[in-house]
């Protein structure tokens, strides 16, 4: 596996860890800013929007330009982000730097794919990318409960001078790793190719699969901490340990899924949302009791990430030969699903459903999946000649591509 891969799956990490760590520092924000905790909540949501603008905005207007001279570009866009972030006295320019920092992140997600399928045989494109998006695996079990401990001991602002100087750090191993050199103008795509690739049927279903499973997954797990202490009766304390869990269960899982995705990529869809299914539905109906409930959420991590490496090999081959716009309108689809998942588990909860509903609906969005994952299968499965069986096939030599009438 080259060195790039890492390097680029710990540019996630120190990225990823930002996106994750501002919901252990709500409190100390809106306390310093002099805001509502629910206010300060939005600077969550202006991540997503970021997120969910950028990257197949930046994808497209980068088409041409070096790999590498682009990652380090975001990559120093999100250090500035950052920095003036810390520096800011004031709620609404913090608020306009997350949408920039998640802007830039969104676009570097997008390249970074695109760079890990070229740098790969194709055979090894799962593994690759369960290292990449590892590193967001690696920021939920370590990065989001350091920041939240940076946060509370030094300021948030310290947290945030910590990423940026984590992302300034990886630039480094990006210049010394991954290629330079702009594409060759013959050969570079243009964004008219890349918008013919995405007129694919199973295109789409592949995006309707990753924000379907992305909600089915988030729905709950953005609400496990009122859960495990207003259902399950688990003492506040023990939170953090149970979140840790839910990590190890998801680096397991997107482990598994990289290796299983490159030779069986539907069958790896299938185990990991029908997984997804049964433990969200069980988890609803165990909530309450404290042992199954996070064996569950363990369960719940690695099941949840599995699908993640599949998930982005299948956008990569349906649009093979222009392939960046695609990817980068996954990660478009895996911000929809991190929008939505939360969103309607806040609906359940105000509507006075209780925690154990956001399972249920957990489970009916990756039964959805599952049936989008089904369609993509029926339409990719290739067709027969109803004659081809009884057809003998032209001599070798002949100069004929067909079978024989």
């Amino acid at each position: 596996m080259p060195l790039a891969v890492y390097i680029l799956g710990l540019a996630i990490f120190a990225q990823g860890t930002s996106e994750l760590m501002l919901a252990g520092l709500l409190p100390e924000i809106a306390a310093d800013l002099g805001v509502s905790i629910p206010s300060a909540g939005l600077l969550i949501s202006a991540f997503a929007l970021g997120m969910l603008v950028g990257a197949p905005v930046l994808a497209a207007l980068t088409l041409r330009r070096s790999r590498r001279t682009t990652l380090l570009t975001f990559l120093a866009v999100f250090v500035l982000a950052h920095v003036a972030g810390a520096l800011t006295p004031d709620y609404w320019h913090l608020f306009a730097t997350r949408v920039v920092g998640a802007f830039v992140y969104a676009g570097f997600w997008a390249v970074a794919t695109v760079t890990t399928m070229t740098l790969v045989p194709r055979n090894r494109r799962g593994r690759a990318m369960a290292i990449v998006t590892g590193g967001l695996t690696v920021a939920t079990l370590a990065g989001l409960p350091a920041g939240t401990v940076i946060g509370q001991h030094l300021g948030w602002r310290a947290a945030f001078w910590v990423v940026a100087a984590m992302s300034a750090l990886v630039m480094i191993g990006v210049l010394a790793t991954v290629p330079g050199g702009r594409p060759d103008p013959r050969t570079a795509p243009r964004v008219r190719d890349e918008l013919r690739a995405m007129v694919s049927p199973g295109l789409w279903l592949s995006y309707g699969t990753t924000a379907l499973a992305t909600g089915g997954l988030l729905v709950t797990f953005s609400y496990l901490a009122p859960m495990l202490t207003e259902t399950t009766g688990l003492a506040a304390s023990w939170v953090p340990a149970v979140l840790a869990l839910y990590g190890v269960g998801a680096l397991i899982g997107i482990t598994a899924g990289g290796r299983m995705s490159d030779a069986r990529p539907f069958g790896t869809l299938y185990i990991g949302l029908a997984g997804l299914v049964v433990t969200s539905a069980a988890l609803a109906l165990a909530a309450g009791a404290p042992t199954p409930a996070v064996v569950l959420i363990f369960l719940l991590g690695m099941f949840g990430f599995a699908v993640n490496p599949a998930l982005n090999t299948r956008v990569f081959s349906f649009a093979d030969g222009a392939p960046t716009l695609a990817t980068a309108t996954n990660t478009s689809a895996f911000n929809v699903g991190i929008t939505a998942g939360p969103w309607l588990g806040g609906l359940a909860v105000d509507a006075g459903a209780g925690y154990p509903a956001l399972a249920w609906i957990g489970a009916g969005l990756g039964a959805l999946a599952l049936g989008t994952v089904a369609l993509a299968a029926a339409l990719h499965r290739p067709r027969r000649h109803p004659r081809a069986a009884e057809t003998p096939l032209q001599p070798a030599g002949s100069g004929a591509a067909h079978p024989t009438p």
